[in-house]
């Protein structure tokens, strides 16, 4: 048996195990890092460390005060707060009261948290400040079941006129409670711990519900248990390495991130500030992050941009850079996957040491300098941008995986890696691909069900563990897999022609530095559109440089100088597609796709339909009177 097999095998029942197996293993290394910020003057914020055995102080007085308001094992706590530490402290507090944790992102409406709150049974919702209290509160009279409310910040922490008694207090106060309890109860935590099966409830994820009403996905302990022994054996982290955590950790991908933090015992720094990235980046200097494609995209778009605010020739210069560095990445990656060596030839190597040292090297300096991986996941990222941060130096890794799978099933391989592809599966994940296509997973981390949908659950569960993913992918001879696209994405125009709109969509974003979004539309129809959203602040600059400067953003997209700047870019594009995949027409939409507007999901997914519904007018527009295929 090789030692990753061991490695996972042999795994604890729980990641609340594990947690004390680390606490006990290393007390007085560093765990966690996190932000103050400054009550008075300039300047960033100062960031404070807390050991494996601070940190378990914490943990075991929030789990003796759940404990010692009655909670049982899984039953259901919410957390609803944005990206901070105390989120991961308040989730392994949970877990080690044997209780199972519901995630709510901050940005949730009152009438969606209600309903999760509802759906999940929560008993105690553990949430940010006075708006998510405030959320609950305005839904009290719906929620009999929920108990009590507790408030991370504590000056938020304020019981209003009819609230029950005792029913809003502190995180503060709900640790003193705790550390009280355990004066006559000393054992009560690691009782608990001790008690946990490995097929026990510990999270009730709720899918993002890019169509209908969130499922809430049932993941057992046994899950994490197993992602964090997979993550450490894939060998991707190391116990020296410094992790920068940012993404929502209501959101499985988040979540998986701190479990396997705890196995291998390095140091995570945690904000969940996303206008704060760029800030942090040099003060935490990270040897691996997460992210979604989203910011890659963001920051290939910003790099393109400030290159072009310096003139024609720094520019120019800024595109060959990107020629070179797309060319490097492909030859070296096609190299060490027939010899073993990422070698290239000479004259290549020459030009792209001369273009490191002009754009490059402050490209990994705006990063940390220290960045040695980047993974990235839930949604698909453009090869052409993969390629370009590769040839940089700044190599990302794409992984892939679902709710129902706790979030890694695939990664790639550490040098091995491929652009393009999400890698290979995770130890002990079974992958085959149905005679349509579907990607098919069974393994450790696959879900036990949706909550309380047992007829939605025998869709895509069968009886022997196999779970259908949705995901149309092919694998290649030696394992590693691409995902061509959504099963129920696929659109089929009126001449019968199969295509994958996230393809056609990502060629774009690779070869647009001014998109944000776009959605490819041709279901039933004869012939491919597309909406497309701009990213404001480079649009806006590229406007000031070209007469059009102090004009709003809706007035700059609508301009013909900005119509026929993007449609030299859509013809590029259609350049290299067949002719049933190429956009035959347009339209810029008067604002960018966001969170607020139910658009995107919180981890920055694109919600079609809603999309669709909402601009049906512009849609209906490119198709009046057409008869051409």
């Amino acid at each position: 048996m090789s030692d990753t097999q061991n490695l996972i095998e042999n795994r604890p029942p729980s990641v609340a195990a594990l947690f004390i197996e680390r606490v006990t293993a290393t007390p007085d290394a560093e765990a966690y890092r996190h932000p103050v910020p400054r009550t008075t003057g300039q300047g960033p914020d100062e960031w404070r460390s807390l050991s494996w055995a601070q940190a378990a102080e914490r943990v075991y007085a929030m789990a003796a005060g759940l404990i010692a308001l009655g909670v049982q094992p899984e039953e259901r706590i919410a957390l609803a707060s944005a990206t901070r530490v105390e989120w991961i402290l308040a989730d392994l507090g949970v877990m080690c009261a044997g209780a199972a944790t519901t995630t709510i992102y901050p940005s949730t409406n009152a009438e969606e948290s209600a309903y999760i709150l509802a759906d999940s049974g929560s008993r105690v919702l553990i949430a940010e400040d006075a708006a998510q209290l405030a959320k609950a509160r305005a839904r009290c009279g719906e929620l009999p079941q929920l108990g009590h409310v507790v408030v991370i910040d504590a000056a938020d922490a304020l019981p209003a006129e009819g609230d029950p008694e005792g029913w809003v207090l502190s995180l503060a106060g709900l640790e003193a409670r705790g550390t009280e309890y355990l004066v006559t109860h000393p054992e009560a935590v690691k009782e608990r711990v001790g008690a946990i099966t490995s097929t026990q409830l510990a999270t009730l994820i709720y899918t993002s519900g890019t169509t209908g009403r969130p499922k809430g996905v049932r993941l057992a302990h046994d899950s994490w248990s197993y992602m964090a022994k997979a993550t450490a054996g894939t060998g991707l982290i190391t116990k020296d390495d410094v992790q920068y955590l940012w993404l929502p950790l209501a959101h499985v991908f988040g979540k998986v991130l701190t479990s396997g933090q705890i196995e291998v015992g390095h140091v995570t720094a945690v904000d969940g500030r996303v206008d704060k990235i760029i800030e942090n980046l040099p003060v935490v200097q990270p040897t691996y992050m997460a992210a979604v494609p989203r910011i890659f995209e963001k920051v290939y778009n910003g790099v393109a941009a400030k290159a072009r605010a310096g003139g024609p020739a720094k520019y120019k210069i800024f595109q060959w850079a990107a020629g070179i560095a797309r060319e490097y990445a492909k030859v070296s990656q096609d190299n060490f996957r027939r010899t073993g060596t990422a070698s290239v030839p000479f004259a290549l190597g020459a030009k792209h040491k001369v273009a490191d040292a002009l754009v490059y090297a402050k490209l990994r300096e705006a990063f940390g300098g220290r960045l040695r991986a980047a993974v990235s996941g839930s949604a698909a990222l453009a090869p052409e941008i993969g390629y370009f941060f590769s040839g940089a130096g700044i190599h990302i890794l794409e992984g892939y995986g679902l709710t129902e799978s706790s979030a890694a099933s695939f990664v790639n391989p550490g040098e091995a890696y491929r652009t393009g592809t999400v890698g290979k599966p995770l130890p002990g994940t079974e992958v085959r691909i149905a005679d349509d296509g579907e990607i098919l997973l069974r393994g450790p981390g696959i879900m036990a069900g949706y909550h309380g949908l047992p007829e939605k659950t025998a869709e895509v569960l069968e009886p022997d563990g196999w779970f259908h993913t949705g995901d149309i992918g092919e694998l290649s001879p030696d394992g590693y897999l691409r995902i061509t696209d959504r099963k129920k994405d696929l659109i089929k125009t009126s001449g019968g022609k199969y295509i994958a709109p996230a393809e056609v969509e990502g060629r774009f974003k690779a070869v647009c530095p001014f998109v944000s979004n776009v959605l490819v539309h041709g279901a039933d129809r004869n012939f491919c559109t597309a909406l497309i959203a701009l990213d404001e602040p480079t649009i806006l600059g590229w406007a000031a440089e070209h007469g059009l400067g102090g004009r709003p953003y809706a007035e700059v997209v609508a301009s013909p100088q900005v119509q026929q700047l993007i449609d030299g870019y859509v013809q590029r594009v259609n350049a290299g597609l067949q002719r049933w995949q190429t956009i035959k027409k347009f339209r810029l939409l008067p604002r960018d796709l966001d969170i607020e507007h139910g658009e995107l999901t919180p981890s920055l997914k694109l919600k079609r339909p809603v999309v669709e519904r909402e601009y049906k007018a512009l849609i209906e527009e490119m198709y009046e009177g057409s008869r051409e295929a």
